[in-house]
């Protein structure tokens, strides 16, 4: 297969167009013809464009490549390497929301051949792709796995607003089903990458490796919230006591804050759905869900306690939050832990105003039925900075006093302006 992609006699084909798939399908096509599928036909015509829908890339992201984008399935006939980026959510219960994954996987089954390879990308639990997808497109297809066609899996590891750690710096991990479709696979993607990869033994591996990159984060995270919470009852900063703490040689600096998003905040859930199955209840795993996904209602319980504590009317009391993003500097609003705090506050009747120069208005209303501002207007009890957008950073207490009440607050989630806030009530994580 590498042979025939070198030589362009096979074609490549990317399945999901997201933050993941657009990014590998460009830079494939910098070198090779490739084809682009998404379903939505909306996104395609964007980036017919040369438009982006994650906000991601650059219109110049997409000069000088070989690709066409294409909703049209029987265009995907024409490729024999098929990589599969598609999301991979949770549903309301936590558990793995296979649907667009095995969607994915029935489109494969229609038009691979004998010869072919898929691989895929998406995060899952171990044992997922042998066990859930391959038999699907074994079904549609009427073809012999290992036999007939091959398949793979390459976790992604691409992080939104990261411009350093980009798909072609990183070292990518990859799998085959067997010694040669490893070998075609690696040399396949090596073509792009310039730290080459790490072949993993098998795919279940593969798999394992990367929902523990984001368990072990989601982990160490819950542990510093945790902490969060007993230093402020104590009354002192958490995060000077990492800094502190952090003199220290082998001390991790992991930071408390919102843990949302479409990796961190979903991942850990398809591991500790297949632990279940296997008949082991994972203690830590379940302990740090529950803290992280308890945060977004603990910073807006605590907005509520100090403008309690200045003896004013919580009915009606008003707060601006800053950020709605589940991350900084993206335009990413996927499960984003800002939800909690507005839902939260407004269980109390508080009146609540929310800014993002990044968020989508539209996409905001769509999906939380929270309405953003263009700006901030008039006074507020308390100012929320939940997500610490690099507009935000240089701002300075004059600014925050600019927009409070009397006896304004200042939520400072992120603890970015702990040595900026000297009249202004200042609580943070």
């Amino acid at each position: 297969m590498y042979n025939k992609i070198i030589a362009k006699e096979a074609k490549i084909a990317v399945i999901g167009l997201g933050y993941v798939g657009l990014p590998i399908a460009l830079e494939f096509a910098k070198r090779l013809p490739v084809i682009g599928f998404d379903i939505s036909e909306e996104r395609v015509e964007l980036m017919k464009n040369k438009i982006d829908p994650s906000q991601e890339l650059s219109s110049s992201d997409f000069d000088n490549t070989d690709i066409i984008f294409t909703a049209d399935i029987e265009v995907l006939k024409q490729a024999n390497f098929f990589i599969v980026a598609v999301p991979t959510p949770i549903n309301e219960h936590n558990e793995p929301d296979l649907f667009p994954l095995i969607s994915a996987c029935k489109t494969v089954g229609k038009v691979i051949k004998k010869g072919d390879y898929a691989v895929f990308e998406s995060t899952v639990y171990p044992g997922c792709t042998e066990d859930d997808c391959v038999p699907v497109i074994e079904e549609l297809s009427g073809l012999k796995f290992i036999e007939d066609f091959k398949v793979g899996y390459s976790p992604e590891r691409i992080n939104p607003g990261d411009k350093v750690n980009t798909l072609t710096t990183i070292t990518k991990i990859v799998s085959g089903c067997d010694a040669e479709s490893l070998d075609s696979i690696a040399k396949i993607y090596e073509i792009i990458l310039l730290n080459g990869t790490h072949r993993a033994s098998s795919i279940k591996v593969a798999e394992a490796a990367k929902i523990i990159e984001n368990t072990q984060r989601d982990v160490n995270i819950a542990l510093m919230n945790e902490l969060s919470i007993i230093f402020s009852k104590i009354g002192i900063n958490t995060f000077e006591v990492i800094e502190a703490a952090g003199t220290k040689w082998n001390f991790l600096k992991f930071m408390p804050g919102l843990v949302g998003g479409h990796c961190i905040g979903v991942d850990p859930y398809y591991l500790v759905y297949k632990a279940k199955e296997l008949g082991y209840h994972p203690h830590i795993i379940n302990s740090g869900r529950f803290v992280n996904d308890s945060m977004g209602r603990y910073v807006a319980k605590q907005t509520v306690k100090k403008i309690a504590a200045q003896d004013k009317n919580i009915r009606h009391a008003k707060v601006l939050i800053m950020g709605m993003t589940f991350k900084e500097n993206v335009s990413d609003i996927r499960n984003t832990k800002v939800a909690d705090i507005i839902n939260e506050l407004e269980s109390y009747k508080v009146i609540v105003d929310v800014v993002d120069p990044y968020a989508v208005p539209k996409e905001v209303h769509e999906e939380y039925g929270v309405t953003i501002s263009e700006k901030p207007n008039g006074k507020y009890d308390a100012i929320i900075v939940a997500v610490n957008h690099k507009q935000y950073i240089d701002l300075d207490e004059k600014y925050f006093k600019s927009l409070s009440n009397n006896k304004g607050i200042l939520i400072d989630v992120k603890g970015i302006f702990k040595d900026k806030i000297h009249d202004l009530i200042y609580w943070s994580l």
